[in-house]
């Protein structure tokens, strides 16, 4: 007979390696279920841990495993909205964020004093933390909202930031409540806790950055870069509650300090979702289920009456900011409902608040009972916000997400011309393998996962030696490809020729854009620029670029880029800024232009249609662009728009590029962008482009290739 104990089959189950595989099937097995009847997998995680929690069937308890890797299932959510928030978006719109704070703040937070203090009778101290834990709320449906691709939306952008705010706030009105409790809210108390949250914001905002970019460009293992940003998210968590606030926010402030060192299309940053979305935040939805008490809620009516005041003011006031942000800045229906949806959910700060309040004993009752400064009442109530609010926050950020994702497809299906992007990338040594793939992630656009190919010519009188070697490169082109979701097609080419082996796969594949690598150690040497001029210029339906790698492009703060005057006669000239800005919205980096005063305004106007990090710095001669090249610092790079290939009077200057750029021996990354000169579909309005004050013609390319 079988002795079930040996086989860790008692419960509450005590076996490791069954108590894992529990958690694992759930986290399996639910999402599949609830898809197919359109129900939110968030919610059904959190159901979950309170069927098999300690308060339910009782199979797996609420131990140290649990709440360790659930905290970090909670620190990585704030780790990603801090990640992935668009930096250029969220400094343009910081004023909405602000905004929205104070409302998805003060409305809550008002309703909670009236409740509490008139309704429910509480004391003055109670009452204002009562009503805190109302105003805050944790941002549970990002990774659904991000699935969905419309986390660059400004409503999300502004939700996320006002998250940050309003987090902040409450936490700070505990940490006062509490002090006033103990007595020690005072001149020192206010100084403290200033002086810490100053330094604390200095080290993880400022430190953290000069930390991450040295680590990037000297560890180069991918396991190793990956823990170094665990490593930063639970340093984040530690050095906020040295200084006084919770673990969430210096997770928050960690995303953040790398927003600008994990490009949001590298292998990296997939990494990062990956883990977290399949373990890590599954894993904390479970954790705050199996806090989930459902006897607690018809043992005692009062604990009822506590819930449903709770209920009103934190549903009822989030909903009335959401409605107050959508009127004051116009969003449409669904972006106000998103913002409701998204902001919602309590759970993090609100739990960390009542618990702290619960344990804050104020004294004893007459039957030797502890006075609470937060009664059970409220801690019962809270269980029951925590899993309604969620309930409602998945349901309504999913529908309006959705609703958002549709319309965004539809415009860019009817926008769409049929221009299908294909990326080009010779490579013939491993030490160019993952510099190329990187950027030819850095231009794509982010939504497509196919549509690049590497290639290896090789020749046909060494077949031998030169097939082990590229199948070697080729293959490591493809996982690269695939730790970033993208689909990378190798191709072997034989031909006696690197050039007419190139130049014959962009005729078969249509080709869009070709990036050819520069060694650091050649540069532009002779043969390579007659192959330039003699060879891929000839291409003149493909986006050129010629890339000169020094470090890892994650850990370039900001780009000089150089246009020259009459570049927008280029047909290809917008697509070759399509490609800057993809550069800038995926890596993060700042885009310092020089260009003429009339380009500029052509540039300011992209900025308002596709917002990104820029500085416009008007120059009158080439000589002007040049000096900026000569004065580039550390961790800058350099890009340079080569107009006019075909018109040899004027471009002498362009021309000069490459031998400047090898006299000069540049010791920073730079690109020289050659936009093609003979129209695709995407830019058939630019045939009659005379001159860059044709503002209408201008407006139809911006808005084509800008999608």
């Amino acid at each position: 007979m079988v002795n079930l104990a040996i086989h860790g089959f008692t419960l509450p189950v005590e076996d490791p390696i069954i108590k894992f595989l529990i958690e694992l099937v759930i986290i399996l097995f639910i999402p599949i279920l609830l898809n197919k009847i359109k129900v939110p997998h968030l919610l059904g995680l959190i159901i979950a841990g309170a069927i098999v929690g300690p308060n339910g069937f009782n199979v797996l308890l609420r131990d140290s495993s649990v709440v360790v890797i659930g905290t970090t299932g909670l620190l990585y959510i704030m780790f990603l909205a801090g990640l992935e928030i668009d930096m250029g978006d969220f400094k343009k719109n910081k004023w909405k964020s602000i905004t929205f704070s104070m409302y998805t703040f003060i409305v809550p937070f008002v309703l909670g004093l009236i409740g509490g203090y008139y309704v429910l009778g509480f004391s003055v101290l109670t009452t204002v933390l009562f009503a805190s834990l109302f105003s805050s709320h944790t941002l549970i449906v990002y990774p659904l909202v991000s699935s969905l691709g419309v986390t660059k939306k400004i409503s999300v952008n502004v939700t996320v930031g006002g998250t940050m705010i309003t987090d902040v706030l409450s936490l700070l009105v505990l940490a006062v409540v509490v002090g006033m409790t103990q007595g020690e809210v005072g001149t020192a108390f206010w100084v403290q806790l200033s002086v810490s949250m100053i330094l604390f914001s200095v080290i993880v905002l400022f430190v953290f950055p000069i930390i991450a970019r040295w680590f990037f460009k000297t560890i180069h293992d991918k396991i190793s870069q990956y823990i170094f940003v665990i490593v930063i998210i639970y340093l984040g968590a530690l050095l906020a509650e040295l200084a006084g606030i919770e673990a969430i926010i210096g997770a928050f402030f960690a995303g953040l300090a790398l927003n600008r060192l994990i490009p949001h299309t590298s292998p990296l940053m997939n990494r990062v979702e990956f883990v977290g979305n399949a373990l890590f935040i599954p894993f904390f939805l479970i954790s705050v289920g199996m806090l989930i008490d459902f006897r607690a809620f018809i043992s005692s009516w009062e604990t009822l009456g506590v819930a449903s005041v709770m209920l009103v003011a934190s549903i009822g006031g989030k909903y009335a900011a959401a409605r107050l942000t959508q009127s004051t800045f116009r969003f449409t229906k669904d972006e106000g409902m998103l913002i409701f949806g998204m902001s919602s959910a309590s759970a993090a700060a609100t739990l960390a608040a009542v618990l702290v309040g619960y344990n804050v004993i104020l004294g004893e009752s007459p039957d030797g009972e502890p006075i609470r400064l937060l009664n059970e009442h409220v801690l019962n109530g809270s269980i029951l916000l925590i899993l309604v609010s969620c309930t409602i926050s998945s349901f309504i950020s999913m529908s309006s997400a959705q609703r958002i994702a549709e319309a965004e497809n539809e415009k860019t299906v009817s926008d769409s011309d049929g221009q299908e992007e294909k990326i080009l990338m010779p490579i013939n040594n491993e030490e160019m393998t993952q510099k190329m793939i990187n950027l030819g992630l850095l231009i794509k656009n982010k939504g497509t996962k196919q549509g690049v190919y590497v290639m290896n010519v090789i020749n046909e009188e060494t077949k031998e030696s030169s097939l082990k070697n590229a199948e070697k490169i080729l293959d490591n082109a493809v996982k690269l490809g695939a730790s970033a979701d993208t689909l990378i097609t190798p191709i072997k080419r034989y031909d006696s020729s690197v050039v007419s082996g190139i130049n014959n796969v962009i005729k078969e594949n249509d080709v869009t854009d070709l990036i050819i690598g520069l060694q650091k150690e050649r540069g532009f040497t002779p043969s390579f620029v007659y192959n330039l001029y003699n060879g891929y210029l000839k291409n003149e339906h493909v986006n050129l670029m010629l890339y000169h790698a020094i470090q890892p492009l994650s850990t370039i703060k900001n780009y000089v880029v150089l246009i020259p005057p009459r570049a927008d006669r280029e047909p290809g000239f917008f697509y070759a800024l399509l490609r800057i800005w993809n550069i800038a919205k995926n890596s993060g980096a700042t885009m310092q232009f020089h260009a003429t005063a009339s380009m500029i305004l052509v540039l300011q106007r992209i900025l308002k249609k596709s917002n990104i990090e820029a500085q416009m710095n008007e120059i009158e001669t080439w000589e002007e662009a040049q000096q900026q090249a000569e004065d580039l610092g550390r961790d800058q790079g350099l890009i340079i728009v080569m107009a006019d290939r075909n018109l040899f009077n004027y471009s002498s200057q362009m021309h000069a590029v490459p031998d400047y750029l090898n006299k000069q021996s540049v010791d920073n990354n730079y690109i020289l962008i050659y936009p093609f000169s003979k129209e695709r579909n995407i830019t058939q309005e630019s045939r009659s482009v005379n001159n860059i004050n044709d503002f209408a013609t201008i407006g139809k390319l911006i808005s084509k290739v800008f999608k």
